[in-house]
């Protein structure tokens, strides 16, 4: 199948099981594969190279009919083998399931362990853009609803581009963020892969002071039905002035124009978590009134028990630390 058949056929898929993101990966040097398996499902794999082991990693994938036992047992027979045939320690996999005791058993019975690390914004907000946007107005906490007014009586503009000079920008922006709040974001070579791979379907939302003077960046991805908020970053004013409420409120009536249906917000902190590094914008991003989604965590297929245990160790740490 085509990928727009594929994204017909599974109406949750995102784009990071795209050709974007396989041509994005590509760019980078990480060997991908694009799997049919026999049009039972459909699954874009990149080969990971780590010190701690070789793995194979499907993010939002593979996208499959999960209730057909005999299908899945054949997707994940096959992912094993091409696993094998890598010389991989590991497959690491998030597909779109829910959280739930069913989804969860489907994974267990398919011999999946769940990852000491978390990939693709396991926990998200999603926003239905089928809806009007008074609705939309509607559905937000009311703080958030004065902030969006609030922008407009400061006359926050917001512009959009997908100009190699905004992904300058917007990269030397988002070093200055990380800095301020202690995460690690992508450089500048991983953005302009981005840039090339997606095309026009990558946008960066700049949100601005009448005098022209940035509050907040936002990179959004769009594919099949869905848009995501994949990047953000701002300046020392977006804690004096609601320029990231702005910014995302004209991307939401923007993408609704453009015929999308869904917008994902791209990871919150898990409930129950105060000390999570998604917590600050957790409140942020659930302030919009969208639908909290929880899917199922991260969990690998392990190939080289012995191996693995050194991956294990070494991730287990890393989550710790980075308080994830």
């Amino acid at each position: 199948m085509s990928w727009p058949e594929v994204a017909k056929k599974h109406p949750e898929a995102n784009f990071l099981q795209s050709p974007g993101y396989g041509k994005m990966n590509e760019i980078l040097g990480h060997k991908v594969i694009v799997e049919n398996f026999d049009d039972k499902g459909y699954a874009l794999m990149i080969v990971r190279d780590a010190k701690r082991g070789r793995y194979l990693e499907i993010p939002c994938g593979p996208l499959i009919d999960w209730d057909d036992k005999k299908a899945v047992k054949a997707v994940f027979d096959k992912i094993k083998q091409i696993a094998k045939r890598e010389k991989c320690v590991f497959v690491r996999i998030r597909p779109q399931l829910i959280e739930n005791t069913k989804n969860l058993q489907i994974l267990a019975e398919m011999g999946l362990k769940k990852a000491p690390m978390h990939l693709a914004a396991e926990h998200t907000v999603i926003i239905d853009l089928t809806q009007s946007e008074d609705k939309l107005l509607s559905n937000m906490r009311r703080q958030t609803r004065y902030d969006v007014r609030r922008a407009d009586k400061l006359e926050i503009k917001v512009e959009k581009s997908n100009d190699e000079a905004i992904f300058k920008e917007f990269r030397e922006v988002q070093a200055d963020t990380a800095r301020r709040q202690n995460f690690i974001p992508p450089n500048l070579k991983t953005l302009l892969a981005e840039r090339e791979a997606f095309g026009k379907n990558i946008i960066i939302y700049i949100a601005k002071t009448n005098e022209g003077e940035p509050i907040a960046y936002g990179m959004i991805i769009k594919d099949g039905k869905e848009a995501d908020y994949y990047e953000a970053a701002s300046t020392p004013l977006n804690r004096k002035m609601p320029g990231a409420h702005a910014l995302l409120w004209q991307a939401t009536r923007d993408l609704k124009n453009e015929g999308y249906e869904r917008f994902n917000l791209w990871g919150i902190a898990p409930a129950g978590q105060p000390n999570h590094r998604y917590a600050g914008v957790t409140t942020f991003k659930t302030g919009f009134g969208g639908e909290v989604v929880a899917y199922v965590p991260a969990h690998d297929l392990i190939i080289d028990p012995i191996k693995y245990i050194k991956n294990w160790f070494v991730e287990t740490i890393r989550r710790k630390k980075r308080h994830l």
